[in-house]
């Protein structure tokens, strides 16, 4: 079996930036947008956050269980994600939630020595199911990109920007 400790360990760093930025954010800044017709801050943020019980009810079902609310549907019938309309200072739980489920997918799946399950027929990280892990890093890092863009267009001060680079010392360690 090939050691993931590398690879957990980025996951985890991942999860801190998520952290930080989260906390680095006004209230008022969630719902800044690029005026263009674009996502808000808030919307990239429940996207990310989303991504992982939308990419998990393809690959592992039980392991999206705890992200979802099984008394409430989305348009498909499908049981509605926990954190569907939470306050936007509670999505640091939701991330931390997926993050948690999503290792315990892959997990799973290593030790059972099989491939995750793929009933959309995506494709879904055949020759690894840790790939999910490194799928998760890389959109997340595309989506907190756009949203500091979207908070050096709502007013952030350089100086403040440079204190939001401090997140870039969590990868250094």
């Amino acid at each position: 079996m090939t050691d993931l400790t590398l690879l957990h360990e980025s996951f985890a760093r991942n999860g801190r930036v998520n952290t930080f930025l989260l906390e680095a954010l006004a209230d008022a800044e969630f719902g800044l947008s690029d005026g263009q017709g674009g996502w808000t801050v808030e919307k990239h943020l429940r996207h990310m956050a989303g991504f992982r019980v939308g990419w998990l009810w393809n690959l592992s079902r039980v392991h999206a269980g705890p992200l979802l609310d099984l008394t409430q549907k989305d348009e498909d019938g499908d049981p509605q994600w926990r954190w569907h309309n939470c306050p936007p200072g509670e999505l640091a739980e939701a991330f931390k939630a997926g993050d948690e489920a999503a290792l315990k997918a892959v997990q799973a799946a290593l030790t059972e020595n099989r491939a995750f399950e793929d009933p959309w027929k995506e494709g879904a990280y055949a020759s690894n199911p840790a790939h999910f892990l490194q799928h998760t890093i890389v959109h997340d890092s595309h989506h907190r990109g756009q949203v500091l863009a979207l908070l050096r267009l709502g007013g952030r001060t350089p100086e403040d920007m440079d204190a939001l680079d401090n997140h870039w010392a969590i990868w250094r360690e």
